[in-house]
């Protein structure tokens, strides 16, 4: 499998949740756990399954996130193809099926963000895979989950 590209920031702000989960909320969870077992019968003990089960949602999110920073690789945006679409670009592009415009800016793990005015997706989605390698002027068909999207890019920049 290839390793996704992640900014520095994006690195960070994994590390820094492996380290919330890790350090602070998994331990405090634990602690509950014991508490609720130090009640008695674990039968008909509610607050204890509860606990339990947080402690096991967070430790495979621990795991999930582990593993996903795992798969990445830091890269220096600045060293990057400028002439063509690449990790880091911030695309407009004018849907051919409807003429609007809409605005993507790759990114790595952990760094989207579909609320925003420009939609951060991921490097990996079939949108982004689809625009990557591409110049102003490109038309290109995208087989996507929505089905085939086609689009023309209008202009790219280094976000």
């Amino acid at each position: 499998m290839d390793r996704q590209p992640i900014s520095q920031g994006g690195y960070e702000k994994l590390r820094e949740e492996i380290r919330v989960l890790d350090e602070e909320r998994i331990p405090e969870v634990r602690e509950k756990v014991a508490e609720a077992r130090a009640e008695g019968d674990l039968r008909e003990n509610a607050e204890y399954h509860g606990q339990r089960e947080m402690l096991g949602m967070l430790e495979a999110k621990l795991n999930q996130l582990k593993t996903k920073l795992s798969q990445c690789e830091i890269v220096d945006k600045s060293k990057l193809p400028k002439d063509i679409i690449t990790f880091g670009s911030r695309v407009t592009v004018k849907n051919l099926g409807d003429n609007g415009q809409e605005q993507y800016e790759f990114v790595g793990p952990g760094e989207e963000d579909y609320t925003g005015e420009v939609m951060k997706i991921l490097t990996t989605s079939p949108l982004a895979s689809g625009l990557m390698g591409k110049k102003v002027g490109d038309q290109v068909e995208i087989q996507a989950p929505i089905g085939l999207l086609k689009y023309e890019v209008l202009a790219f920049d280094d976000a």
